[in-house]
């Protein structure tokens, strides 16, 4: 385990720049989001939640695919894929880490998606410890260690220092060109981290949804969840606006388009949500034609439909973003209770 002084983390950023790009939490316009660094960013590395997912730099919102340009009676083939830059994103919360593994689980089976898997292989994760999480966090419903995160290498602020663990091989790595920078920790550090975890643990069990029970989900309960009364009562004030599908880190549909620019067409992938009324619609039109219908599709798939699947592993981390950001309180957890039982909506 290694520290550093907080006040030069400047040295710690400029040091990862030096080989990868890197990204932060950077405040601007009063809204926090990775953004990438340079000496005057103003960097919140004690802000918890940013607006949006780290899953932005694995699937983006935007990513142009192929162009096709016709020269009289051929169509020229052109790929638009190139070897991302190697880049690092300090920061991530254990809800976000873990986000990528459910990722990983759609673009790197097979077939594999050679623009996500580029991606991962140049990307590193420095993680950051919550020592106080937000209200509406429910990440241990999911079995997240909030206190002990994923990650590259593992990082927690206490007492005037960033605390510095690697993890992998890759953040291993990154380490050793970083011990200009880096200090060992000492043994009193190591106590004083210990005594951070369960602190922070201790937190967790505080919070509002700490007892959230996920009881009565999951795999084999297509029938019984699917055909439930409580859909009507709980999609009727929805209005597809599309909000926690954006901000979700684990959401992954997409939907891909062709633009003529006069000169060539540009097939590009761009993010979509399954709470739209045009999501999937072929010739013969939508096969979920009501907001009820696409409601439950949304919440089935992370519920039921994946770790139907998926050996059991829920498409939610609990990061609470829909909970804090749908515009009519209507979010996961409030379904979560209303089909579990455990609670009342």
């Amino acid at each position: 385990m290694f520290r550093i002084s907080l006040d030069r983390l400047g040295d710690l950023f400029a040091g990862i720049a030096q080989n990868r790009v890197l990204y932060l939490p950077i405040e601007r316009g009063g809204v926090v989001n990775f953004g990438e660094w340079t000496p005057e960013a103003p960097v919140c590395l004690n802000y918890l939640n940013t607006l949006r997912s780290i899953k932005d730099f694995f699937l983006p919102q935007t990513e142009d695919i192929v162009a096709f340009k016709r020269e009289g009676k051929k169509i020229a083939i052109i790929p638009n894929q190139k070897a991302p830059a190697p880049f690092a994103v300090f920061g991530a919360r254990g809800c976000d880490v873990q986000s990528l593994d459910i990722l990983d689980r759609v673009f790197l089976s097979d077939p594999v998606d050679t623009f996500y898997k580029a991606q991962r292989e140049n990307g590193i994760i420095l993680s950051m410890a919550c020592a106080e999480p937000e209200e509406t966090c429910f990440c241990g419903a999911f079995g997240i260690d909030a206190a002990e995160p994923k990650g590259d290498v593992v990082t927690r602020i206490a007492d005037g220092f960033l605390y510095w663990e690697a993890k992998t091989a890759a953040g291993k790595a990154l380490t050793e060109t970083l011990k200009d920078v880096l200090s060992e920790a000492g043994s009193e550090d190591k106590t004083k981290v210990e005594e951070l975890k369960k602190a922070s643990k201790k937190a967790m069990e505080d919070l509002p949804l700490a007892n959230l029970s996920l009881d009565g989900w999951g795999s084999e309960k297509l029938l019984e969840k699917f055909g439930s009364e409580f859909w009507g009562k709980l999609s009727q004030a929805c209005i597809g606006c599309g909000t926690c599908t954006y901000i979700c880190p684990t959401c992954q549909c997409y939907d891909i388009q062709d633009f003529d620019t006069g000169h060539e067409v540009r097939r590009f992938r761009c993010g979509d949500s399954c709470m739209f009324s045009d999501f999937t619609l072929m010739a013969h039109g939508n096969p979920r034609k009501s907001q009820l219908e696409r409601f439950r599709q949304r919440i089935m798939h992370k519920l039921v439909y994946f770790p139907d699947n998926n050996e059991g592993i829920f498409s939610c981390v609990g990061c609470g973003r829909c909970f804090a950001k749908c515009p009519i309180s209507m979010n996961i957890v409030k379904v979560i209770k209303a089909l579990g039982g455990n609670a009342n909506v």
